[in-house]
């Protein structure tokens, strides 16, 4: 059975700091592109981070760029979100997910629907 599942999160103030882990069985994260998604209150999914295992690539939402770094340890199966300079803006709840497509545009999209989907972490920035 696949199952992800972020842990990590919790409440921060404002350009704090938060590593998210997200440990998956079931499956590993080898040669996939593995990411990490947000939701905020009454908004939409948001992609925030794209790793790709095959080249070893990094890809961020705009609004994360140069705070966020996304990484992966295959020994353990697991993917972690280092979070810095948080902003009121990103308080969400964090979802890890694998088996990504990114486009050329380097955007990434879920290849499978929901099939490597996990739980989500809240993630709350205090100003």
């Amino acid at each position: 059975e696949v199952q992800l599942q972020a842990s990590g999160g919790g409440l921060v103030q404002v350009g704090g700091s938060l590593r998210l882990s997200c440990a998956a069985s079931g499956f590993t994260f080898g040669g996939r592109a593995i990411g990490w998604y947000r939701q905020a209150p009454g908004k939409g999914r948001e992609g925030v981070a794209c790793f790709t295992e095959n080249d070893g690539r990094t890809y961020y939402a705009d609004s994360v760029k140069g705070r966020f770094t996304i990484s992966s340890d295959n020994a353990k199966n697991m993917m972690y979100l280092q979070m810095d300079g948080l902003k009121p803006e990103d308080t969400a709840v964090y979802y890890c997910a694998a088996d990504l497509v990114v486009t050329k545009s380097g955007t990434w999209y879920l290849r499978n629907g929901m099939d490597y989907w996990g739980k989500g972490t809240q993630v709350t920035v205090s100003s």
